[in-house]
């Protein structure tokens, strides 16, 4: 995975509805096809580190089988990480396909 990806799908995924650290990477899974994997020792550091700055912001709620889960939910901060992140990734995609398919 690229350097940023992480964050972009995790931002991505809880900008779409507020979710619990396993339903986040479940969703990456799903929406991805499995492409996307995100194991707990990638996800948690980083729901913690985005959380830490600001991006999201977390609440102990439960989770649809009723156990205690920290939920998460983008912030006006996050969100605006989430768009500069996607104008990033808008113009990577440009490039490689450039080089990719030159015409």
């Amino acid at each position: 995975m690229l350097k940023g990806t992480l964050d972009l799908l995790i931002l991505r995924t809880i900008e779409l509805q507020p979710r619990h650290g396993l339903a986040v990477s479940e969703r990456i899974a799903q929406i991805t096809r499995g492409t996307f994997v995100v194991k707990p020792g990638s996800l948690f550091p980083a729901l913690h580190r985005l959380e830490q700055e600001g991006y999201i912001a977390g609440a102990w709620g439960e989770s649809a089988q009723g156990r205690r889960a920290k939920v998460y939910d983008i912030t006006p901060a996050g969100r605006k990480r989430l768009a500069a992140e996607r104008k990033s990734w808008d113009r990577i995609v440009t490039a490689v396909g450039q080089v990719l398919d030159p015409t």
